[in-house]
């Protein structure tokens, strides 16, 4: 299936990005490593008024949940922030060339129960990869900041995030308790497919809706799990 193009996306709508090293290597070897790029994305997050809600440093890829105001404010974050970030892994690992596997892959995600679970899908990454045995151990997410209340210049809450509780403290533990249910396995396919291919994720009308916007109509059949590729744990 095709990638969806960038058009798809929603002026302020989430969106889920995936970015990979190059060739699937690790770009993220030090702590050092790790800081840099957060800055950079805090930096640069700002700088184009992408609204960042959670993200992880896996080994050798990336996760962001972002509200971009539009289109090109998502490019030129990612642009700047991976150059900046690949000129210093080059430097640092002497080496050349991208530091990351083509061009970034993105796709919206629909406010609700969606939007959520996508950021629990996000942070809870270290712990499926069984890098860790409990998301609270990992600290290169924004586990920490969004379950724990760790205080974070970079991270903006969503509207639904704040929505969980009426103060900081049973927010929190509101949210840790979402994060402890378990995602139904129709919900784990579609994200699953979503960052193979681009697919919007969400229910059956939001994707249509994507689907009109651009004159396709692609996504009928993602609401049958276990159909498309890709569906290997990401």
């Amino acid at each position: 299936m095709p990638r969806l193009p960038r058009s798809t996306l929603i002026p302020g709508c989430p969106v889920h990005v995936l970015q990979r090293g190059h060739n699937k290597a690790p770009c993220f070897k030090s702590e050092a490593d790790h800081v840099l790029y957060l800055g950079l994305l805090e930096q640069y997050s700002k700088r184009h008024a992408c609204a960042v809600h959670a993200y992880v440093l896996m080994t050798n890829h990336v996760h962001l949940l972002i509200s971009p105001p539009d289109v090109p404010s998502l490019s030129n974050m990612m642009r700047g922030l991976n150059q900046i970030f690949a000129q210093y892994v080059n430097r640092h690992q002497g080496r050349c060339g991208s530091a990351w596997q083509s061009r970034f892959k993105s796709f919206p995600v629909q406010s609700g129960d969606y939007f959520l679970t996508c950021q629990g899908y996000i942070e809870l990454n270290p712990v499926r990869a069984r890098l860790v045995d409990a998301p609270s151990q990992y600290p290169w997410s924004s586990y920490l900041i969004n379950a724990a209340g760790h205080p974070s210049g970079l991270i903006t809450p969503h509207r639904l995030y704040l929505g969980l509780a009426p103060t900081p403290a049973t927010r929190l533990a509101a949210y840790r308790k979402l994060l402890n249910q378990p995602v139904s396995p129709e919900v784990l396919a579609k994200i699953r497919l979503s960052l193979a291919t681009g697919v919007p994720l969400g229910d059956d009308a939001f994707v249509r809706g994507i689907n009109q916007r651009i004159g396709t109509d692609r996504g009928q059949s993602r609401d049958r799990p276990g159909t498309g590729p890709g569906l290997a744990p990401v």
